[in-house]
């Protein structure tokens, strides 16, 4: 278990086994997921991605670090966001998220985008993150960018979703850009 993050209007948490229901009334949504491999979820879609995470968090050497995001106004999971660690050797890692379309526009991506990116440059000492988007995602891709990530480029046709092949940007940030 790691510590919880926290932001000014956030709080980031381990995910526990009924958080499935709240995690639900987003991931069951098409706009949701139309830039994304999976979904509209159905229930018994989302009750495993918990528990996925939930045997996650208890590996020893663990690598991936899925945190439910928290409104900590009203106390509700509005989403949910992932740290892993892709390379050790090169200490570079990942980053994504997932918001419930109530909350788009307001800035919550950012704060905890801006959290878990210092999570893995604190607790893990990397060198670098990165995280991709579909090119159509502008929202996503507007966070990334208010995060200080870096475009390096857009892959082609790396991703086959439901309505065809993807195109990706990908973004990126170095330890020294961080720290600044």
């Amino acid at each position: 278990m790691i510590r919880n993050l926290s932001t000014n209007r956030t709080m980031l948490r381990e995910f526990v086994e009924n958080d499935w229901k709240q995690v639900h009334k987003y991931a069951s949504q098409k706009d949701v997921c139309q830039f994304q491999p999976w979904g509209p979820n159905s229930e018994d879609d989302t009750k495993e991605f918990v528990r996925t995470i939930l045997v996650d968090q208890k590996k020893i050497n663990r690598t991936r670090f899925a945190l439910a995001i928290i409104e900590k106004e009203s106390d509700e999971l509005i989403g949910s966001i992932e740290f892993n660690i892709r390379d050790e050797k090169n200490l570079i890692g990942e980053i994504g998220y997932i918001i419930n379309p109530s909350y788009w526009g307001k800035g919550f991506a950012t704060e905890a985008a801006k959290e878990i990116i210092s999570f893995g440059f604190e607790q893990f000492k990397l060198h670098r993150v990165f995280a991709t988007c579909d090119v159509r995602n502008i929202g996503s891709a507007k966070v990334l960018e208010k995060c200080g990530l870096t475009l390096e480029g857009k892959m082609r046709e790396d991703l086959l979703l439901r309505d065809g092949w993807r195109d990706t940007f990908l973004y990126s940030i170095l330890e020294h850009e961080w720290s600044i």
